[in-house]
C-alpha cells in the first residue's frame, strides 16, 4: 500500500490536530473549547480552519448528525514522522545525523530522554544487524509498513 502524503498543516492546523488525537473525533465546539483555553479565538475561525483541513484532507467530517463530527485522517506518528522527513529534506540535506545532533544542541534533554534515545538506537541496530543488507532496498516496504516509534527519523 503506498503511503499517503498529505499536505504540510499550518502551525493552527496542527493544533487542530492535536485536539483531534488526544481528544478522538468532536465537534467544532468541543475542538474550539480547548482550543481557547491557551489561545483566545472566534468560533468562527476554528470552524473555518476545520473547513480548509477537510479540503486538503487533513481531517475527515462526518456530517450524519446536526453537529458536524471532525476526525484526523493520519495518526499524530505518521504526520510527525512526514513532517520530520520534510523538514530532514529541506533544512539538513537528508542527513539523519545532522537533524539530531541539532535537536540535542536546542535544548537540555532530561535523563529520561537520552535514556530513550539510546534504547531506541539500540533497538534501530539490532534490527538492522538482523536484516539481509544486500546493498538494495528490497524488503524495505515490509518494514516501513509497520508502525516506527514516535522517534523514527530515518528517510524513505
Amino acid at each position: 500500500m503506498p503511503k499517503q502524503t498529505l499536505p504540510r498543516p499550518t502551525d493552527g492546523e496542527l493544533a487542530i490536530l492535536r485536539v483531534l488525537w488526544a481528544r478522538g473525533p468532536s465537534t467544532v465546539r468541543q475542538v474550539h473549547e480547548v482550543l481557547s483555553r491557551d489561545r483566545p479565538a472566534a468560533y468562527t475561525t476554528t470552524l473555518k480552519l476545520l473547513q480548509i483541513m477537510t479540503e486538503k484532507g487533513l481531517v475527515r467530517r462526518d456530517d450524519a448528525d446536526r453537529s458536524h463530527v471532525f476526525q484526523a485522517r493520519m495518526s499524530e506518528g505518521h504526520t510527525q514522522r512526514q513532517l520530520v522527513r520534510d523538514l530532514l529534506d529541506r533544512a539538513f540535506g537528508g542527513s539523519a545525523t545532522k537533524l539530531v545532533m541539532q535537536a540535542l544542541a536546542s535544548r537540555r534533554s532530561t535523563p529520561e530522554e537520552l535514556t530513550e534515545i539510546r534504547r531506541l538506537l539500540d533497538a534501530r541496530r539490532a534490527s538492522n544487524a538482523g536484516a539481509d543488507h544486500d546493498g538494495d532496498e528490497a524488503g524495505r516496504s515490509d518494514r516501513d509498513a509497520r508502525p516506527m516509534p514516535e522517534a523514527h527519523h530515518e528517510r524513505d
